[in-house]
């Protein structure tokens, strides 16, 4: 129990101290998000210390990520007038973007010729966390394999997001974070945050409704394009 408690103190060190750094620099290369897992890993390897003995401490944050994201209801609520107002807007937006990610990600397996269980860790890479793990093991894929895919697929949407907003001269706040919540979910989201408290409360229904849409999308799309 002493060593759990250890590693969890480590990991919300070394979070904390990145996210410091990250605020000081505004660099995308020093998210906390990046820098805490590389650390965390440097420090497995280079101690030889197991995932297993890591995780009787880091587990607790992974319990965390469901009330998580429950908790993205509070801002929904405060924002509920302008959803209103945009909801047409935002549900299109939502599904182009579903089922892009889901179709672009099956016919991707196929050009590397994965193997159905990997495609299918594969499809759910752009909803969040817990609950592309669910989906992932309910069209047989494996869950440990797709929560890589979706923490990669966070990362590089985050890192290239506000570059491609700037590039297409996108500034409006609803398709901002349609964009960021769509693409790379809880991390997205929490990049949306940053720039404004409505962009966030955008992106945090996208990233449930792209949840909700891939569990009907992602199953059709293995049909159609595997079998």
């Amino acid at each position: 129990m002493l060593t759990g408690t250890l590693f969890l103190a480590l990991t919300l060190g070394v979070y904390l101290a990145s996210k410091k750094i990250y605020f000081a620099r505004k660099s995308m290369l020093l998210s906390p998000l990046i820098v805490t897992p590389l650390v965390i890993i440097a420090f497995l390897l280079v101690t030889g210390t197991s995932y297993t003995s890591y995780n009787a401490g880091g587990k607790w944050l992974t319990d965390l990520l469901q009330p998580a994201t429950v908790a993205f209801a509070i801002p929904l609520h405060k924002n509920f007038k302008v959803l209103k107002k945009h909801a047409a807007e935002i549900g299109i937006g939502v599904l182009t973007g579903t089922v892009t990610a889901v179709v672009s990600s099956v016919l991707l397996a196929r050009w590397l010729h994965l193997s159905n269980d990997l495609a299918s860790s594969l499809v759910p890479r752009s909803v969040t966390t817990p609950i592309a793990m669910n989906i992932s093991q309910s069209i047989g894929g494996i869950p440990s394999i797709t929560a890589v895919f979706v923490i990669m697929t966070g990362i590089l949407g985050t890192l290239m997001g506000p570059s491609i907003h700037r590039l297409f001269r996108i500034d409006n706040e609803i398709a901002r974070g349609v964009s960021l919540g769509t693409a790379a979910h809880g991390t997205g989201t929490s990049k949306a945050f940053e720039l404004s408290s409505l962009t966030g409360t955008i992106s945090s229904i996208a990233m449930i409704l792209t949840a909700l849409l891939t569990l009907g999308v992602a199953p059709a799309a293995l049909a159609v394009f595997l079998h």
